[in-house]
């Protein structure tokens, strides 16, 4: 295999770029040529690609968001949508992609594989909802922006004697949620996962009023419903003064962590490595520290789980 594109799609994820140039230069290490497709999936069906250098990737690796751009592409979801992307493939002789994204992003490359072009699946999503990885590239800054913005929005909650109703993102899986109400010490983590029990929020509230708790903080995931209207239903239930915050999109950018720069980094390799050992239709990641690699459809049929001892040792902690 000589000739590689790669591109970005769904939500952005802060580490994608250090993805991006990991793949790159991995690729020309390599001797291999590298094609950057620019606005995702939309972008490979229009054509817009661009043949990509080292310096292309040049003072990239600490800055969040793509260069690459990204799109949502319902045409592409089409047999005639694909075939626009596979006669682009074709016209610049591109044999094999390497597609940064979530489980949407895998199922246009599955597609793509079916139809006979290899393609690799490295997980870039904030969600860390990819099964057959313990982390995706971006959980982890998205995480520490999340529980930068709680310890300020607990320093007004304690100042004012206030409950507040913090929502995250995490489309329909609970880690964010999960790994920054433990780490801030949230008094209840409400994620779609587990069943809603409204009252059980609010009896752990009282009791801590009770014995002269001032103030709470509650960490609600996107996938369980709306933060406003959960904050009213604790306010007329509990009599509390309830505010509510949704971080929304600033959870998605800011600089890459160190963790993510390493993970992308070696993920993006991997990538390039399963490519040049003739390998297609897989999705790299990583359990326990070390590479591994899942066939594409196996991750797409595979449920998400969140860690269960988490979860518990959350409610332990929260009395």
């Amino acid at each position: 295999m000589k000739k590689i594109g790669v591109l970005t799609s769904g939500g952005d994820a802060p580490g994608m770029n250090a993805a991006v140039r990991a793949v790159v230069r991995k690729a020309i290490f390599h001797e291999m040529e590298v094609f950057g497709v620019y606005n995702g999936y939309q972008g490979l069906m229009e054509g817009n690609i661009k043949k990509m250098n080292i310096g292309s990737v040049g003072d990239i690796i600490q800055r969040g968001g793509t260069i690459l751009y990204s799109a949502r592409s319902e045409e592409f979801k089409t047999e005639e949508g694909q075939q626009k992307a596979i006669e682009q493939l074709n016209k610049f002789g591109i044999e094999g992609l390497i597609v940064i994204g979530g489980d949407g992003s895998f199922r246009g490359a599955e597609k793509l594989t079916q139809k006979g072009y290899p393609c690799i699946g490295v997980p870039g999503t904030i969600d860390n909802d990819i099964p057959g990885t313990d982390y995706t590239i971006g959980f982890d800054t998205a995480l520490n922006t999340i529980i930068e913005a709680i310890d300020k929005i607990r320093d007004t909650a304690t100042s004012h004697e206030r409950t507040y109703v913090i929502e995250v993102m995490g489309r329909n899986a609970g880690d964010l949620a999960l790994w920054a109400g433990l780490a801030d010490g949230a008094e209840s983590i409400l994620i779609p996962e587990r069943a809603d029990d409204f009252q059980l929020v609010v009896d752990k509230l009282k009791r801590g009023q009770a014995r002269g708790k001032k103030h709470s903080i509650i960490i609600l995931a996107e996938g369980v419903g709306s933060g406003m209207e959960y904050g009213k239903r604790i306010e007329d239930a509990t009599k509390m003064d309830t505010r509510v915050t949704v971080l929304g999109h600033i959870q998605r950018g800011g600089s890459p962590s160190g963790f993510d720069r390493v993970l992308a980094s070696r993920l993006g390799a991997k990538a390039v490595d399963l490519l040049l050992a003739g390998k297609a239709g897989r999705v790299v990641g990583i359990q326990k520290n070390e590479l591994v690699d899942h066939d594409i459809i196996e991750i797409l049929k595979a449920p998400h789980h969140i860690n269960e001892d988490m979860y518990k040792l959350s409610n332990e902690l929260s009395i």
